[in-house]
């Protein structure tokens, strides 16, 4: 996955020299840079692009929610990123990319032994390439959470800074372990890292006790009633209902589960296989995804205990046109391989279907997964939600990179956490600018919202 530039077999210090040598060729301040090229791909247009082969009719559902605000339309526009940071300085050393790193693609979720971590949380877009880009990313998400919330410059500034930081210490200590050690990492949510500040606790438990309010069972008893024949999903148009109502996007989802089954270990196969699909519906979810074929399937097992399983079609990376075709014929495998190798634990029944034509993945829905609701969040604890981010982010970048050599560019000093703070602005100054253009759009009837 390293680009190599230390030779195979070389100690920790020689690949952290390696990683240093690097900034001879990229110095560490030239990340701070961006200016939009003469020739920059129109935004509107990489956004066209991208809701090809979604459903027509819930495009401009997707497109509503995208104008909601400029954060919102950025979290939509993964495509236009993707392009930009093709242009931007890289120092050769790749990783297994998220590809979509904004703030909100981090949370809470339950590990196989029903302990709860943090880590990143969505892999649609995830793909091997340049370790930078996910970190900035991250860093313009910030900022335009900020903005959101309305703090001052100066907070968004220490918010990213929080979560650069976060990533470069993280980092350099990965490059002192062990890969097995390494691999094992993880952010436990209950315990942290030490902390002598109540407020930081405080705010770690608030986290906690929002995952469990997302259960399975409270899912189950929200988005389901009785019916006869056993329970089914309550229809609730645009956002959810029955295959009846979409004719144009129909999905069998048997023959979806068919195969998703052979994608599961064989233990696991025998958990899944004491299930039966009892009801599905399509269920509109998050921003970028919104026009993609997404279900839930309820699932019934002796006794009457029911799970839900989200399926969600799995579609190219946006990644993909800038740094090579996904090693995988299904993107759905696609999703589950770079979602098993950034994450320190995963669901148990992750894996992947097809329909022959389009490709899925599938998971369990809301299993104690929860997310920070960024609009309650003060200054203080957006650096603190940020460094949480860094330091996931690092994790899952060590798993599948160089962490010495990556730590070895980085280096102790805030260098490179400097020009990320100031890359971060620049850029969401730009995703503004873009979001400006989007709504001009939207004003003057060019593209349709719901």
């Amino acid at each position: 996955m390293t680009t190599a530039s230390a030779p195979p077999g070389s100690t920790t210090a020689q690949r952290m020299a390696a990683g240093k040598l690097l900034r001879d060729t990229v110095p560490r301040s030239s990340h701070s840079a961006w200016n939009a090229p003469a020739d920059r791909l129109d935004p509107l247009r990489l956004l066209e692009a991208s809701s090809r082969g979604r459903v027509d009719r819930l495009i401009p559902l997707r497109n509503a929610r995208m104008a909601q605000s400029a954060f919102a339309f950025y979290r939509g526009t993964a495509a236009v990123m993707a392009a930009d940071l093709a242009q931007t300085p890289v120092t050769g050393l790749r990783v297994q990319l998220c590809g979509d790193a904004h703030c909100l693609n981090f949370g809470v979720f339950a590990t196989p032994e029903r302990r709860v971590i943090f880590d990143v949380n969505d892999f649609d877009e995830t793909s091997p390439g340049p370790w930078e880009w996910d970190v900035k990313r991250l860093a313009a998400s910030l900022v335009l959470a900020a903005r959101q919330i309305k703090l001052k410059d100066g907070g968004a500034n220490l918010a990213v800074l929080a979560a650069v930081r976060s990533y470069r210490t993280q980092m350099l200590a990965f490059a002192e372990k062990s890969a097995l050690a390494t691999w094992y990492a993880r952010i436990d949510i209950p315990e942290g890292p030490p902390s002598s500040e109540a407020d930081e606790r405080r705010r770690r438990k608030q986290i906690l006790e929002s995952a469990r309010t997302h259960s399975m069972e409270a899912a189950v008893e929200k988005i389901t009633a009785p019916s006869t024949g056993g329970r089914r999903f309550i229809d609730d148009p645009p956002l959810m209902y029955h295959a009846a109502s979409e004719p144009e996007g129909a999905v069998p989802v048997d023959r979806v589960l068919a195969t998703y089954t052979e994608s599961l270990t064989p233990e696991v196969r025998v958990l899944f296989e004491r299930y039966a699909l009892v009801d599905s519906a399509f269920r509109a979810v998050g921003v970028g995804s919104v026009g993609t074929r997404c279900l839930v399937a309820l699932m019934q097992a002796e006794g009457g205990d029911a799970i839900i399983l989200q399926i969600k079609e799995a579609m190219s990376s946006v990644l993909e046109r800038y740094t090579a075709p996904s090693a995988f014929t299904n993107h759905g495998q696609r999703v589950v391989r770079g979602q098993r190798l950034m994450q320190s634990a995963s669901d148990a029944l992750l894996g992947w279907g097809t329909t022959g034509d389009r490709d899925f993945y599938v998971r369990q829905y809301k299993d104690k997964k929860g997310a920070v609701d960024i609009s309650q969040l003060d200054g203080f604890g957006l650096r603190e939600y940020a460094s949480l981010c860094g330091q996931a982010l690092a994790t899952a970048h060590a798993r599948s990179g160089d962490a010495a050599q990556i730590a070895g560019y980085l280096g102790k000093a805030d260098t490179f956490d400097k020009a990320i703070v100031r890359f971060g602005v620049l850029y969401a100054d730009q995703a503004e600018d873009d979001y400006t253009l989007f709504m001009t759009a939207v004003n003057a009837g060019k593209i349709v919202v719901a």
